[in-house]
C-alpha cells in the first residue's frame, strides 16, 4: 500500500563520529514519526593519513567492526519496525579525504551488506554499492566531478543539513534531501518525503524513480509528525501543530517578510514573486518539493 512519509538518509551514530548509539537514534526519530531513515557511519580510506588518523581515533568503519555494525543495524530495524513502523535502512558514507581539502569526496551507499575499501576510485565504489543491490548517493564534495560520475550514482544530495545547493537543485539531475545528523542539533534540517509502499525495497526504488519531494523539518514548529501529516490520504490533519509548520503547508518552507524572503539554506533579499515564479519552473522540471493542500474547515 503506497503511503507518504519522511525519512532522513544520511545520519551518523558512535560508530563513526556521530553522538549518539544507534539504538538512541531509533528511539530519536521513531518517537517523532519518522517513516524511514538510514544510518551511514564514515567508512574512510586507510591509505591517507585522514584515514589513519580516523581509524586510530576510532572515528570509522573497519573489516573487523563491520559485520558488528551490520548485525546491530538488522536487531535495531527489526525494534524500529515493531515499536514504531519505521524502516531502518543500512548505509555508510565512504568518505575520501586527503589533506588537499577541496579533492574530499564522499559518497553515501545505501541498503548495502557488504564491506567496501573506500580506498577504490569513485566510480569503482559506486558500481560497488549498486551491484550489491544498494543505492549510490553523491554528496556535494562530487559535484566538479559530475560529468563523469553522473551516470554511476541514482541521486544526489541536493540538501544537507540547513544548506540547500540551488546548482544542484536546477541540475535536473535526480536528488534526495538529508541531515548529515552527528548530533541532536542537527536534527531541524532538509530531509526526503517517499511517496511508495513502506518497505525497504520500495524505498530503494523510489530514490531511483524520484518518487519524492525535499521536505525540510523543523523540530520547533512540527515535533511530532505524526501529529500534522495523515499518510492514509496523502494530506495535512489539521491539527495542533498546523498553523505553527510552514513546512508542511506549501512548496517552500520559507517565510516571506515584507519585501523578503527567507528560509534555511537559502539568502535574504530575493522579489517574492520572482522567487515564487522559479519554484514553480523548478516543480515543472523535477517536481523535487514537497507540497500538499491544506483542506479547509
Amino acid at each position: 500500500m503506497y503511503c507518504m512519509f519522511i525519512s532522513d538518509l544520511h545520519i551518523h551514530s558512535n560508530f563513526s563520529d556521530g553522538k549518539l548509539a544507534i539504538p538512541e537514534i531509533v528511539d530519536l526519530y521513531g518517537r517523532k514519526g519518522f517513516g524511514a531513515i538510514a544510518i551511514t557511519d564514515h567508512l574512510c580510506e586507510t591509505n591517507t593519513l585522514f584515514g589513519k588518523a580516523a581509524v586510530y581515533m576510532n572515528r570509522t568503519l573497519t573489516p573487523a567492526v563491520f559485520p558488528i555494525y551490520l548485525e546491530i543495524l538488522k536487531t535495531e530495524a527489526k525494534r524500529a519496525w515493531e515499536q514504531y513502523q519505521m524502516v531502518l535502512l543500512p548505509g555508510f558514507e565512504l568518505t575520501k579525504s586527503p589533506e588537499i581539502n577541496h579533492r574530499s569526496a564522499r559518497v553515501l551507499g545505501i541498503g548495502i551488506s557488504q564491506f567496501l575499501s573506500a580506498n577504490a576510485d569513485i566510480v569503482e565504489l559506486c558500481r560497488s554499492i549498486r551491484a550489491q543491490g544498494g543505492v549510490a548517493i553523491a554528496t556535494e564534495t562530487l559535484w566538479a566531478q559530475r560529468s563523469e560520475i553522473a551516470g554511476e550514482v541514482d541521486a544526489w544530495e541536493a540538501a544537507a543539513g540547513r544548506k540547500l545547493s540551488e546548482e544542484i537543485l536546477e541540475s535536473g539531475l535526480p536528488k534526495v534531501a538529508s541531515s548529515g545528523l552527528h548530533s541532536l542539533k542537527h536534527l531541524s534540517s532538509w530531509k526526503t518525503a517517499f511517496f511508495c509502499e513502506k518497505n525497504p525495497q520500495a524505498i530503494l526504488k523510489a530514490i531511483r524513480d524520484q518518487e519524492l519531494r525535499l521536505f525540510y523539518y523543523d523540530e520547533e514548529k512540527a515535533n511530532d509528525l505524526r501529529n500534522v501529516v495523515d499518510v492514509s490520504r496523502l494530506g495535512v490533519r489539521l491539527g495542533t501543530y498546523l498553523s505553527r509548520n510552514h513546512a508542511l503547508s506549501g512548496s517552500f518552507p520559507l517565510e516571506i517578510q515584507s519585501s523578503k524572503i527567507r528560509g534555511p539554506g537559502i539568502a535574504s533579499g530575493f522579489d517574492p514573486k520572482a522567487f515564487e515564479r522559479r519554484g514553480q519552473r523548478l516543480k515543472r522540471k523535477s517536481g523535487e518539493f514537497f507540497s500538499v493542500s491544506v483542506p479547509k474547515v
